[in-house]
């Protein structure tokens, strides 16, 4: 009898990796005060609060796409800078949003405002609350900009945690 031979093992098969099958999905929150104790938060259909966001199109800054996501005042939304950037890797695509902040607004400045989603009525709401309201990943996002503003610093996160902290100078 002739031994039987036993063929080689497959080699294991190499998978791409998640990130970069896709193109980034580039978006923009907005942190809208009202003074020094008020948010700005679009409320949606069902009582929704939301942090107000859009996308960044392409050859567009984060501040330009800012400024298209609460409209209604006559010289555009003040927006005063980028704060915060935050990256997460989905399963088979990243999603980068900036965090940009404006200048603080007055009451009648906020109550013009629309939001990009016509279904949304604008609030303003007491920072407190307003955070206690948004969902987990929002509110991180919020507390960061807000701090980042706080201390003059731009943040840059990647999956929930701080990556680097760059100092910003005064405008």
């Amino acid at each position: 009898m002739t031994p039987v031979a036993t063929p080689p093992a497959p080699a294991p098969q190499k998978r791409a990796p998640y990130e970069n099958w896709r193109p980034p999905i580039i978006g923009v929150s907005v942190l809208a005060p009202v003074g020094v104790t008020s948010l700005v938060l679009p409320c949606l259909p069902g009582d929704a609060l939301v942090l107000p966001t859009g996308t960044v199109e392409e050859g567009q800054s984060p501040e330009e796409a800012a400024r298209a996501v609460l409209t209604g005042l006559l010289d555009g939304l003040p927006v005063r800078r980028r704060v915060a950037v935050d990256q997460v890797q989905m399963r088979r695509r990243k999603v980068i949003t900036h965090i940009v902040v404006t200048a603080p607004l007055t009451v009648r400045e906020a109550s013009a405002l629309t939001y990009r989603d016509p279904r949304a009525a604008v609030k303003v709401l007491p920072t407190a609350q307003a955070l206690a309201a948004l969902p987990e990943r929002a509110r991180m996002r919020a507390l960061l900009g807000l701090q980042a503003l706080a201390i003059r610093a731009m943040v840059h996160m990647r999956d929930g945690e701080i990556q680097r902290l760059e100092s910003v100078q005064a405008a």
